[in-house]
Parts: structure tokens; C-alpha cells; sequence
């Protein structure tokens, strides 16, 4: 059934809409991709914080105008479907990026990463990286060794006295003096 201009309109706003808050897409092909792949590879994309469409060539080219993916949906070829999300694009490539390597169905074409567009090699390479919430954590390591290693040296005197008092202690240096 065909759609009709003013559905093909209502898609376009729509897509236009959720792609306006859009820093990242990876758009794909596939073939002979099954319901339940679809279902599986759509579950994929949402648990990694994104969202996932079908698209029509010339209406995604329609929607992405403005856009910061815009550069990643104009001339499409063939069956297209975009991956997308305003959070972290590292995230959404590995979880496609390990989907893809269980199902030879479907193939990357291209992504845009804030503006950026990515070769089918660089969307591999952002796949490797590590993550937002992981990068955090070694930035905070770094900025929390130093700190971390003064404590220890400052702490360290007082401690190494204190085992040389108990030493003189244990061998009994103390009662010694004490006595004469």
C-alpha cells in the first residue's frame, strides 16, 4: 500500500524531530533480515540508548535537513536504516558493532558523529574505544593519584616512627635507659 503525501509529510516531522536532538547516526543496510533479527537488533540499539529506523531514502534526506546527521542521509542507495542517539556514540557502535558480528545479514555504510562523517573502518575503530563512563573513571584516577600518593607519603613518617617506638619497645631500649 502506497503511502499517501500527507503520511509521507506526518513521518518526515517525526523523524525530523528525533533526529534534531541527534549527535550521532551509523546508518546500515541488510538483507533478508527476519522479524525476529529485526526485533533482536532493535533491542540491541535501544539498550545502548538509541533508536532505530527503516527508512525511505528521499524522506530521510527530507528529515535530516538542519540537522547534525544531515551529512550522514543525503544520497542513500539501496535499503538504508539508521541508528541514532544524542548520547554516547561509543556505546551505540559497540553494541551494533557486536550485534553485526553475530548476523552477516546486515552491513554499516557510513555514520556521522558530531558532525564528523565515519568511514565503515572508523565506525570499527569508535567501536574499540573505550566508553564515556569509563574514560570518567580513568580521568578521576588520574586527577585522584597524586592527591592519593601525598596522603601516603605524609602518613609514612608517622607510621615508620611509630615501628621504630615499637621496636625499641619489643627489644626493651626504653626500660633500660630508665633504669640507670
Amino acid at each position: 500500500m502506497a503511502l499517501t503525501r500527507a503520511k509521507k509529510a506526518e513521518q518526515v516531522q517525526q523523524l525530523a524531530a528525533e533526529l534534531a536532538e541527534s549527535t550521532t547516526a551509523i546508518v546500515g543496510t541488510f538483507q533478508k533480515l527476519t522479524v525476529s533479527q529485526d526485533f533482536a537488533l532493535r533491542t540491541v540499539v535501544r539498550n545502548a540508548g538509541g533508536k532505530y529506523r527503516v527508512l525511505k531514502n528521499k524522506l530521510a534526506s527530507r528529515a535530516a535537513q538542519g540537522t547534525k546527521v544531515e551529512a550522514a542521509l543525503q544520497g542513500l542507495k539501496g535499503v538504508s536504516s539508521v541508528a541514532y542517539s544524542s548520547g554516547d556514540p561509543v556505546a551505540l557502535a559497540k553494541a551494533l558493532s557486536a550485534w553485526v558480528k553475530e548476523n552477516a545479514e546486515f552491513s554499516f555504510k557510513l555514520a556521522i558523529v558530531d558532525g564528523k562523517v565515519l568511514s565503515v573502518q572508523e565506525i570499527q575503530q569508535l567501536a574499540t574505544m573505550p566508553g564515556r563512563e569509563e574514560l570518567y573513571s580513568k580521568l578521576l584516577f588520574l586527577i585522584n593519584a597524586p592527591a592519593q600518593r601525598l596522603a601516603t607519603v605524609m602518613n609514612a613518617t608517622g607510621r615508620d616512627l611509630a615501628v621504630v617506638l615499637n621496636q625499641a619497645v619489643e627489644q626493651k631500649k626504653f626500660t633500660e635507659a630508665a633504669a640507670s
